[in-house]
């Protein structure tokens, strides 16, 4: 005779929802927790819990521990990495890249940390006007000198920065590139307060960028993710759409920021 109520055979997706809140629950336990604290968090009857439970522990979903404790199993990790290792962060980026490139009508760029430089390895066209930029994919610049760089050296603090400025000798692109450790410092600790970069024409003359960081599940800074204009069009009343266009990709990525569980 079948041990499942008639209400679970009939309903087979009201048993999956019923999984579903018990893995939540679970997820919100650090340490295991006892079936009868599960079933009053869930709102489930305990004989119907540890029915369920019973069988997500066959399979792996949760791991029963001694006292009739439950707690997540150590198949979730193996399908988590499964589904991290196939999270491309340029595939990822795209839609938000679209968005935000539809909303500013600029180029978006996104770009990674490579030793002492930046590389860009995707971008969206602006088509607005024929200016150069130095943002095409593939292309490389010094951290300092770029919004996204000076992300990543904020992210390195004081001590690995003046590293930097000491093996690169802080090199200028243009008069206005930051050739100076102080100027450096003071201008990371501006982008450290608004939580967005400025490149103001330090790459290549007439040409100006804001970015803010992507991040990735482990809450490291992978990627920067800008806007280029040209000069006459630069608004910095953007910052706030970049920094909303990388919090969306940071979140894909499935990044939490602190106090928002």
């Amino acid at each position: 005779m079948s041990t499942n109520t008639p209400t679970e055979t009939k309903n087979p997706i009201q048993v999956v929802e019923r999984m579903m809140k018990l893995l939540d629950v679970l997820a919100h336990h650090p340490d295991p927790a006892p079936l009868k604290q599960i079933a009053q968090e869930t709102g489930l009857h305990p004989s119907t819990a540890h029915r369920i439970l019973g069988a997500m522990a066959q399979s792996g979903f949760v791991e029963r521990g001694d006292g009739g404790t439950y707690r997540l199993g150590i198949r979730l990790l193996e399908l988590g990495s499964l589904v991290k290792s196939r999270i491309s962060l340029r595939e990822t980026a795209m839609p938000a890249m679209l968005k935000l490139h539809a909303a500013t009508g600029e180029s978006v760029n996104l770009g990674i940390r490579d030793g002492d430089e930046i590389v860009y390895v995707d971008r969206t066209s602006s088509g607005r006007s024929a200016v150069r930029v130095v943002h095409i994919v593939g292309a490389r610049a010094p951290l300092h000198t770029t919004a996204t760089g000076k992300l990543f050296l904020v992210e390195d603090g004081l001590e690995r920065v003046r590293d930097y400025a000491r093996r690169t000798g802080l090199p200028g692109s243009t008069p206005a590139s930051i050739t100076e450790i102080g100027s450096l410092e003071k201008e990371l600790d501006k982008v450290r307060r608004h939580g967005v970069a400025f490149d103001l024409d330090e790459v290549e003359n007439g040409v100006r960028c804001i970015a803010a960081g992507v991040r990735d599940d482990s809450g490291e800074l992978i990627a920067g993710l800008s806007v280029s204009t040209p000069s006459e069009r630069f608004n910095p009343d953007r910052a706030p759409l970049v920094r909303e266009a990388a919090d969306e990709i940071s979140r894909a990525l499935g990044y939490i920021k602190p106090g928002a569980r």
